[in-house]
């Protein structure tokens, strides 16, 4: 058997997309804009190469706000590709923005053992304490785990390493912004390794749209909302997703709406807050959890609404059954 230090390197394909990690200021821009590849990430990164073969692909330059759903069905075609070649696993850097959907749809689609791991940074590579290196090299050193092999789609931040689909951006700027509120981070990297305290269950794929998805909107309850959002819009979207108060409730005046609406297409009652599930049963009062339900709403579990909207989409593009979209979310929640 080899040592530790003669063993063979793995080889770790990096696909950047832009974002932060890939940011400087231009003399024609008045801030930050992507500007760096690949190529400029990796040689920014001390004991990179030590950790494993790195490869390098410049797969998209933009910001994080600015990639498509598309942009991911291209990626985790990408993905594929790289499995059949080989390699020991994939990082993904791209902006933060939109790094916990991203990766969640990724993760919905991707049906491979070959580790993924995305990661990004809060501070562009141009600032003082920039993150981008510590966290490009905790991302390789992640997928070239044998342990990460077959544990789904994961985020590696501030030396966290965390499940595609429990993970959430909860503050703005601190370098510290990437946390799961439900579950906690599945591991750490310390000294050199991904140290993993557990790993999550998986879950079904599905299958990948070969057309434009269906579109599936996302409308927010607040004090003294009218639901006026909500009109009309069985002729503008095939689905719905309700970002609800606590543990999904609506103001009362929403219910009839969203009646009509679960009759015309799935509508799924997510909850606002950044962490709990919606529940089932507890409350009673017209725009309860338990009312909405009755009338045809799909419980969302713990999925927030945003990586709900992505569920229910991508199901809507397997023409996947009502039934089956309110047991796919009990199933990957």
């Amino acid at each position: 058997m080899l040592s530790a230090d003669r063993a063979p390197k793995r080889t770790v394909l990096v696909l950047t997309l832009g974002g932060t990690i890939a940011m400087t200021r231009a003399a024609s821009a008045p801030g930050v804009t992507p500007t760096l590849s690949g190529s400029d990430l990796v040689a920014a990164v001390p004991g990179l190469q030590s950790a494993a073969e790195v490869r390098v692909e410049d797969f998209r330059q933009m910001p994080g706000a600015s990639l498509a759903t598309g942009d991911i069905v291209d990626l985790v075609e990408r993905l594929g590709r790289a499995e059949r070649e080989c390699l020991d696993g994939v990082v993904v850097t791209q902006g933060t923005d939109t790094l916990e959907e991203t990766s969640y749809l990724t993760d919905l689609y991707y049906s491979g053992a070959m580790p993924v791991v995305f990661t990004g940074a809060m501070r562009n590579a141009a600032s003082a304490g920039a993150d981008g290196p510590a966290n490009l090299l905790a991302a390789v050193q992640t997928a070239g785990s044998a342990e990460a092999r077959g544990a789904g789609v994961l985020v590696v931040l501030g030396d966290e390493i965390h499940a595609a689909r429990h993970v959430r951006k909860l503050h703005t700027t601190s370098p510290g912004a990437f946390g799961s509120p439900n579950t906690g981070p599945l591991g750490h990297v310390a000294e050199g390794s991904a140290r993993f305290h557990r790993l999550p269950k998986p879950i079904g794929r599905l299958p990948l749209p070969t057309g434009a998805l269906p579109q599936v909107e996302i409308v927010t309850a607040s004090l003294g909302s009218s639901g006026t959002l909500l009109k009309g819009l069985e002729n503008e979207v095939s689905g719905l997703v309700v970002a609800a108060f606590g543990v999904g409730h609506v103001p009362e005046s929403w219910c009839s709406r969203l009646e009509a609406l679960a009759a015309a297409m799935p509508v799924v009652l997510a909850s606002r807050i950044s962490a709990g599930p919606v529940l089932t049963s507890t409350y009673g009062f017209a725009g309860s959890e338990s009312d909405l339900l009755a009338r045809g709403l799909i419980g969302a579990g713990t999925l927030d609404p945003y990586k709900a909207r992505l569920l229910l989409t991508a199901l809507l593009a397997a023409d996947t059954p009502r039934p089956e979209i309110a047991r796919a979310f009990l199933d990957r929640s």
